[in-house]
């Protein structure tokens, strides 16, 4: 497998692929692929990727977009770490708690998220996100799991509490508001990341440091997590898997929770993986 940072730059719906360099530069890969997409996520896991020497370099500065585009489909984890279980009240699960997001969801890392309109109970979640490299069937191992991760993105799972939990007892309605999944910057891919179970995950509101975990905390691990899947649906290439939110979402919080408003700045980074902001808007 190619190691390499990958990401998408431009405006919104005319992003160019780029391959981020150890220095900072970009490598423009439009030469060579029309976009990150399922069928270069594929050819990179297995190889495939571009001799990076031999392509141009394109001026660093710009929008990042999402660097995965339009992923097939965003299977969730939901209580997916003990801490996180435990200040909500829950019991540890015993199986993977399973949900989806729309692929229609995702925005770029800085992009403005959308308080949804007759929101009262909007939340952050920072969230380590596993691209499939190849289709995965009827698993058997937490090995073979591991074995089929392309790699690894910072995801945020922004959530409505009220919505998910107060309004008919399924959690989508919660998870499916526009602009609810920021992604990126970067899609690093898995031999850049040799434990995806010793990575810290931050999360800042304000300025006030809101979340601060580690994957070493997750109930169910990344191989683990592939392999269940596998046993109830296809892992196609590019599909997108969030594992779930360590302790300290404004659920957790004792009353007044600290819900997010329309002007509030969201900042969230993960080890190895960039960093996001995102200011807070109206629907």
């Amino acid at each position: 497998m190619l190691n390499v940072k990958l990401a998408r730059v431009g405006l919104p719906g005319a992003e160019r692929p780029v391959a981020v360099l150890d220095d900072g530069r970009l490598v423009d890969l439009s030469s060579v692929t029309a976009d990150i997409d399922p069928e270069f996520v594929a050819a990179v896991a297995a190889g495939n990727g571009p001799a990076l020497g031999d392509l141009p370099v394109v001026d660093a500065g710009g929008r990042y977009g999402p660097p995965l585009n339009r992923p097939g489909k965003i299977v969730c984890i939901g209580m997916n770490y003990h801490e996180h279980a435990a200040e909500t009240g829950q019991p540890t699960p015993t199986e993977p708690v399973l949900f989806m997001k729309a692929p229609d969801t995702i925005v770029g890392p800085d992009d403005t998220v959308l308080v949804p309109r007759d929101s009262t109970k909007t939340d952050w979640e920072v969230e380590l996100g596993v691209v499939i490299g190849r289709t995965a069937r009827y698993l058997d191992s937490v090995e073979e799991g591991l074995a089929h991760v392309a790699g690894y993105v910072l995801s945020h799972d922004v959530s409505e509490r009220e919505f998910q939990l107060e309004r008919g007892g399924q959690w989508d309605k919660g998870k499916n508001c526009e602009t609810f999944n920021p992604l990126g910057p970067w899609l690093v891919t898995a031999d850049e990341v040799p434990d995806p179970q010793a990575l810290g995950l931050r999360l800042w509101v304000n300025g006030e440091r809101k979340q601060n975990g580690s994957t070493a905390d997750m109930v169910f691990g990344v191989g683990e997590i592939v392999r269940y899947l596998s046993r109830f649906m296809t892992l196609y290439p590019g599909d997108l898997i969030n594992t779930g939110t360590p302790s300290g979402v404004a659920l957790g919080q004792p009353e007044p929770k600290p819900y997010l408003r329309a002007g509030d700045v969201v900042e969230l980074e993960i080890d190895g993986l960039g960093r996001q902001r995102q200011t807070f808007g109206a629907a």
